[in-house]
Formats: structure tokens, sequence, C-alpha cells
């Protein structure tokens, strides 16, 4: 392709730690101007948290580990919130059939791309969580369905705590900066996925402060939301979704 066909690509801006709290007041205002549409895509993820707690089998190790996996796998469904926030912000009708058209005409594109990495990443947090709790407490913790929450109360539970929060809190971190903006921005503009993460991520490093703090807002409120039976994601997923368009929005434009 000559230069000048090649896609625009957004420059990145500079992100105050105001316009965080602005955004989730955003967030919050379209979920209540659209709350069916809030409802309806973040119920994708409540419906998830249920499939992960079978796939657990029950065992209290099992689900644990899924079920810290989680957050991994939520931006599945925010095209469609993101496309909701699109519209009002632009002043279009919503539509069920052109937003839900979107969604999946967008199948075609570079969304899947992405949709596939954050799948292998979640595949590999399970098999690192596994070793971590094999390493610390060996391999009965695994397969044996009579341990419960009572072995963390041991110094090897303990050590085994830390080292989940720290390892993981580390790779849920990485995995955000390569999706804090990329999804929306596939979303709006024709580039190839490897652009749009490598994008997420400078976004990322050159508001650091912010954006480590944006993520800390989305795992805290996600794991209250989780707290009364994955329900509470029906209100916090679509806030958090229409959140992150005006994200985007702030951190992210392109020159004239």
């Amino acid at each position: 392709m000559p230069p000048e066909t090649y896609p625009r690509v957004p420059e990145i801006g500079h992100l105050t730690i105001g316009e965080i709290f602005a955004s989730l007041k955003a967030g919050l205002q379209d979920f209540r101007a659209a709350p069916m549409f809030g409802v309806f895509f973040s119920s994708v993820y409540v419906i998830s948290g249920f499939l992960l707690i079978q796939l657990g089998a029950g065992t209290f190790t099992w689900t644990l580990t899924l079920s810290l996996g989680f957050p991994l796998v939520a931006p599945f469904a925010a095209v469609g919130l993101y496309e909701v926030s699109r519209r009002l912000e632009a002043g279009l009708p919503l539509s069920w059939g052109e937003i839900l058209a979107v969604v999946w005409h967008s199948r075609g594109g570079q969304i899947p791309w992405l949709g596939a990495i954050i799948l292998i990443y979640f595949m590999f947090w399970t098999f690192l969580a596994h070793m971590i709790f094999a390493l610390f407490m060996g391999p009965y913790a695994l397969i044996d369905p009579t341990w419960s929450f009572d072995m963390f109360l041991t110094q090897r539970g303990a050590a085994l705590g830390m080292a989940e929060l720290l390892i993981g809190g580390v790779s849920a971190f990485f995995l955000f900066s390569m999706t804090a903006v990329s999804l929306p921005l596939l979303l709006e503009h024709e580039i190839d996925f490897v652009t749009a993460m490598l994008v997420s991520m400078r976004a990322t490093r050159q508001n650091f402060v912010v954006m480590a703090l944006w993520a800390f807002v989305i795992a805290a409120l996600t794991v209250l939301a989780l707290l009364p039976a994955f329900l509470g994601l029906l209100v916090v997923m679509p806030v958090l979704g229409h959140a992150t368009w005006h994200i985007y929005r702030r951190v992210l434009y392109l020159p004239e």
C-alpha cells in the first residue's frame, strides 16, 4: 500500500485522574439512558460466571482458579456497550437491529483476533494458577475435593495467597494494558489488532498512574459485583463498559 492510503492511527493524549471519575459518571449516564442494552450485554458476564462455577465442578481450588481468571474474559461482550455509547455521543437512534448488526459484523474484522489473544491469555492464566497451587500445596490441592478455604489459614496457604495476588495482579494488568482502549479503537477505526494493542499499551505506559488507578477501579468494582452471586455485574459491567468508551475518547485523538 502507498503511504497515503495507510489507516490513520490516533495519537495519545494526557489523561488526568479527574477524567477517570468523569468517565465513570458519563458511563452511568449512558447506562441510565439505555438500561435495557446494558442489562442485555452484561448478562453475558453473569452467565459466564455461572458457567465458571459449573466448570469448577464444585471444588474450591478449581472454582477459585477460574474465578480469579474471570475478569480476563470481560472484554468479549463489550463491543455492544461501546456502540451504544458511540451512538449516544453522536446523537444517533438506538436500534436493537443496528447495534446487534454492528456486533455481528465485527466478527469478520480484527476484533475476533483480539478476542483470541484474550482467550489464549486466559487459558495460560488457568494453567499458571494451577502450577502455583501445586508448587505451594502439592498436587492433592488440585484433585482432593475436601480441600477448602481453611488451607489458606496455614503458613503455606498464606504464602500461596500472596503469590497468587502478586502474579495474578501483574498478569491482569498486562492484559489490561493491551485491551484498555484497543477494543473501542478497533470498533471505530480500520486498523489491525496488533497496532491497536500497541497503541493501548503506549497509552497505558504514557498515563501509567492514571491508568493503574483505572485498572484498580475496574478490579474493585468487579470484585464487589461478583459477591452477590454475580448479579451485581448486571449493573457494574455496563457502567464500566460505557466508561471505557469515554476513557478511550479522552486518551486518544486524531490529529487534524
